[in-house]
């Protein structure tokens, strides 16, 4: 794995990581992580796309990972949900420079499904190939205007210092459809194992600021605006991944929401697989060879052979 860095709007140096396979890669796949974890997590899906000739990127987004510094400490954004998005932008920038010919390919999970989405209608003209969406939701309006406001009043309270109350507003009700929860965070996977590491890592669990909730909160209230959707470039393939007892997405029902909106917007190639059983994060989840079968079936069907999708 090679590491750097690259500048970024929000006070802070991004941190990134690089995974290449053995011989010329075949297309980039930029991985896009979710809250409170960090890019290297992500190794093992890494592997598994360099065995099948892509190149790997992904960057530790601010106050997570290697981007957690004096400036942004764990858990916080600064320059808000935009200043996010553009450093997962500026990544696509940078990689292409290194690989101007290849088609590019995003996989966002959870919040950086979010922050995947925003990217879609912010920058319709990236020359993305595919997008592939894990763990991605859908909120009621009333929903997230309501969190916004917590966090409001709660940024009063604790600043850009990581908050329990904003943990448990986020997270606090997702163990509760499952019978006799090992831990705090079964949610994620069924895989013990996983869980376990998850657990132990420092790097990984964070009470986030009730900065990071609130504009994380308003990239979502954004990504379901009608006129934001109608922005994305139609012929881009996407292909959303869940399992159907990801609380975060309602059991498959905020998925399929997601899904609806997408067609409703014009998008004319988009796919949806729920996986029975399954939580959160597929990428660990008991099944998770499926998962990768079905990605790499996908990439297979919607690149192209030689050229990039500019």
């Amino acid at each position: 794995m090679k590491e750097f860095y690259f500048p970024t709007r929000g006070e802070t140096c991004i941190h990134c990581c690089q995974w290449l396979p053995a011989g010329k890669p075949r297309a980039v796949i930029q991985l896009v992580h979710g809250i409170a974890e960090y890019a290297a997590r992500y190794e093992s899906l890494a592997n598994v796309f360099t065995a099948h000739g892509f190149a790997v990127v992904a960057e530790d987004h601010m106050g997570h990972g290697g981007s957690i510094s004096q400036q942004i400490p764990q858990g916080c954004f600064a320059g808000g949900w935009s200043a996010a998005v553009s450093d997962v932008y500026r990544l696509v920038q940078i990689t292409r420079e290194e690989f101007p010919e290849l088609p590019y390919v995003l996989y966002g999970h959870s919040m950086g499904s979010f922050l995947t989405r925003t990217l879609l209608y912010t920058w319709p003209d990236a020359g993305l190939c595919a997008v592939i969406l894990s763990g991605t939701g859908w909120m009621p309006k009333s929903v997230l205007w309501a969190g916004q406001a917590f966090c409001r009043v709660e940024g009063r309270r604790k600043g850009n210092r990581g908050s329990a109350a904003v943990s448990k507003l986020m997270f606090g009700a997702y163990n509760k459809g499952y019978a006799h929860p090992r831990t705090p965070v079964d949610w994620l996977t069924r895989d013990e194992a996983e869980v376990d590491r998850y657990l132990a890592d420092p790097l990984l669990g964070f009470d986030p600021s009730p900065g990071l909730a609130f504009e994380m909160l308003g990239g979502m209230r954004q990504n379901e605006d009608a006129a934001n959707l109608a922005k994305m470039p139609k012929n881009l393939p996407v292909l959303f991944v869940s399992g159907d007892e990801d609380p975060v997405g309602g059991n498959g029902k905020g998925v399929r929401q997601t899904y609806a909106a997408f067609r409703a917007a014009g998008m004319r190639n988009v796919q949806l697989k729920l996986y029975p059983g399954a939580r959160h994060e597929m990428h660990n989840e008991k099944n998770r060879q499926e998962l990768y079968e079905d990605v790499l079936a996908f990439l297979d069907t919607v690149l192209p052979a030689k050229t990039s999708c500019l």
